[in-house]
This record gives structure tokens, C-alpha cells and sequence, in this order.
């Protein structure tokens, strides 16, 4: 428990994201979370926890930057909207437990990887398959093949 209490994170998930602790670690949580929608709110405040990457979001949720701020606003975000923003925050989540810490996270985050043919790993957030690949990379990091 004590790699999750470092920088930013607690027992409770990513400091300042609005959703149940357990969508981070537990499918069945997160899977209900989906269901139920996630609420915009959650949005805005995945964009501040992410070092305020709009782009992604934009990209992510299908919008223009005059247009994200209306995500806000919703009570509740559709199911594949919920989960694309969840699993980004998901794969957050799981680089700053292999980091320990949110700055080197968002370093290595924000750093082109040759791993992933040179490409910055946020700039693949934005599809399934991209974040699977991130994924990919930070277990082989986590069980040192290679950093």
C-alpha cells in the first residue's frame, strides 16, 4: 500500500479524479462505473491530473478545444466516452505506481520511447490499442527488461 500513497496518490486513487477508488484496480468497478457514467466533472479534472493535456482530450472524446468545456457540464457522460476516460485514467494510474511519483510519471509520459517506435506515450492515449501498448512497456519497466 505504500507505493499508492506517494505523490499525489493515496488508497483512494489519483488525487483530485472524482471516481471510485476501486475503478483502478477492480474490473468489475470499473465496469459498473462505465454503465453508470462517469460525470463530466471527471473530465476536467482528468485533464488537470494529466498536466493539464487538453489535446488528448480533445482527440480522445472527439471534440474541438471550443468545445471540450461542454463535457464538463454533463451529468453524466456516455459509456464510451466513461470508458475511454477511465481506462486513460487507469493507465495514469498504474505509470505512477511503477514511477512512484507523479512528476517522473508525466516525465516519461511526455518523453518519445523507443519501445513504442519513438512515439511519446500520451500521444497514443487517445486509442484502445495505443494504451495497450503504453501498458505493454511499463510492465516490461516494472519487471526491468528494460526502462
Amino acid at each position: 500500500m505504500e507505493a499508492l500513497k506517494r505523490d499525489g496518490d493515496s488508497e483512494e486513487g489519483i488525487r483530485g479524479v472524482k471516481v471510485p477508488p476501486a475503478v483502478y484496480r477492480d474490473k468489475v468497478a470499473f465496469i459498473q462505473t462505465v454503465r453508470e457514467g462517469i460525470s463530466g466533472s471527471v473530465v476536467k479534472q482528468a485533464i488537470h491530473a494529466l498536466g493539464d493535456n487538453r489535446e488528448l482530450f480533445v482527440r480522445l472524446l472527439e471534440t474541438t478545444p471550443g468545445n471540450l468545456h461542454r463535457f464538463y457540464k454533463r451529468k453524466a457522460l456516455s459509456r464510451a466516452d466513461s470508458e475511454e476516460v477511465l481506462d486513460v485514467l487507469r493507465v495514469f494510474y498504474h505509470t505512477r505506481q511503477v514511477f512512484g511519483d507523479g512528476d517522473k510519471a508525466l516525465r516519461w509520459l511526455n518523453t518519445p520511447i523507443p519501445a513504442l517506435s519513438g512515439e511519446k506515450p500520451l500521444d497514443l492515449f487517445d486509442t484502445f490499442e495505443g494504451r495497450c501498448l503504453v501498458r505493454e512497456v511499463l510492465r516490461k519497466v516494472e519487471f526491468g527488461e528494460f526502462s
